[in-house]
């Protein structure tokens, strides 16, 4: 008598102080049909649900005869769906199709020049953290697939965050996704550009040739999935070389919005450490700075990574602020407020900007060359300056 062939599998987190995730073991087998252990917290109102979504998504791969074991710490359906999914095609990698979850057209378009003043990183294979990362109101939620995720864990976590990009209501919040490194990035594509994703961040950027990369497979998968919207670039600068390119990567892509820094690489590539006062990478925050205002695009500063520190936050962003960037990453909620109230403007400086505005639209109207205030002569950069200051007193003002 030959012996069964099996095919095993398993994804998901396991443990007791795991939340909103579970685990998934399948073993899928020629004969015996279908059999599943579920052990669930919420077994008394769920448990049946959840065997039937189970019972969904085996028929979806055409599944009939295996065993299913499940610890769940309180999954809602589209993470059960995600691990069931990632258990199956680790059992059997010829499993290639991805089953349907949520409403992938729900989603606008964003917009090149909204407010990105804080970008909220989330760890991408912890769905925990999903779930209520729109009711902190950040500028922009990143699901990240990068430096967050380990290694063994990328393919599951590319799944989960398709899967939260359709099913999680992020408020107001831009959509982002950090990609891993190319070439592994273009997978990550691939799993997320038709699902709901606004902004991709491109990390450890060191060449323009990384951008038209990404910007060309976009496309292919806009074309190939008949979608006609827009999905904005944000390369990140991590490497001297990077720093050294920056023009040339901020301006390789239409698309690109933004132009942001990583410090914690990019002080490990030139063999320092990072401190406070940020002396050590003053050049490469200068030189990010600007080639994005010379492309037309927004400066976003890296993280500050002392959750703790809020005097200190707060310092960073104003200091951020001067020399010249509009945003900073966040990697905790606490820092939220803070860096918003930090990067929008002083009553003082609204009440300048309105005058030097006046001045102009008075100037404007009696058909003058020549803008005043007092007796200081103002001239066009000023203006301008002065009217982004109250455009984005406006903006801020409504989040």
């Amino acid at each position: 008598m030959k012996s069964q062939k099996t095919k095993t599998g398993s994804a998901g987190r396991i443990g007791d102080a795991i939340r909103s995730d579970c685990h998934v073991k399948i073993t899928i087998a020629s004969v015996g049909g279908i059999s599943i252990d579920l052990k669930s917290k919420v077994e008394s109102l769920y448990g049946n649900s959840i065997r039937a979504q189970i019972k969904t998504i085996l028929r979806h791969y055409d599944i009939k005869n295996a065993t299913v074991s499940v610890e769940d710490q309180g999954a809602v359906p589209f993470v059960i769906a995600a691990r069931m999914e990632a258990a199956i095609k680790r059992a059997d990698p010829q499993m290639n199709s991805s089953f349907p979850t949520g409403d992938k057209d729900k989603i606008k378009n964003s917009s090149r020049d909204r407010l990105r003043r804080t970008r909220l990183y989330i760890p991408g294979n912890e769905p925990h953290f999903f779930l209520n990362a729109g009711l902190h109101e950040p500028d922009c939620i990143i699901l990240d697939l990068e430096d967050s995720v380990a290694p063994a864990e990328k393919d599951a976590a590319r799944i989960l965050v398709r899967n939260a990009l359709t099913n999680v209501n992020f408020g107001a919040s831009e959509r982002m996704v950090r990609i891993n490194p190319l070439p592994a990035g273009l997978e990550d594509l691939r799993h997320v550009i038709q699902h709901n994703v606004q902004t991709i961040l491109i990390p450890k950027c060191e060449s323009a040739l990384q951008v038209e990369e990404v910007d060309a497979e976009i496309n292919n998968i806009l074309k190939q999935h008949k979608i006609q919207r827009s999905v904005f670039l944000i390369p990140i600068i991590e490497t001297a070389l990077g720093v050294v390119r920056a023009y040339e990567i901020a301006s390789a892509s239409k698309w690109n919005c933004g132009l942001a820094i990583g410090l914690e690489d990019y002080t490990a590539d030139i063999g320092v450490e990072r401190t406070k006062s940020g002396m050590e990478s003053l050049f490469a925050r200068s030189a990010v700075i600007n080639a994005a205002k010379a492309v037309g695009i927004q400066a976003l500063d890296s993280v500050f990574s002392d959750v703790n520190d809020e005097e200190g936050l707060r310092q960073s962003v104003l200091e951020a602020k001067a020399i010249g960037f509009e945003g900073k990453g966040c990697i905790h909620p606490r820092q939220i407020k803070i860096i918003h109230e930090s990067f929008s403007p002083t009553q003082k400086e609204i009440e300048y900007a309105q005058r030097v505005v006046e001045a102009f639209q008075d100037a404007q109207h009696s058909g003058s060359g020549v803008v005043a205030l007092g007796s200081k002569m103002i001239d066009a950069p000023v203006v301008k300056r002065a009217q982004r200051v109250l455009s984005l007193s406006k903006n801020s003002s409504t989040k």
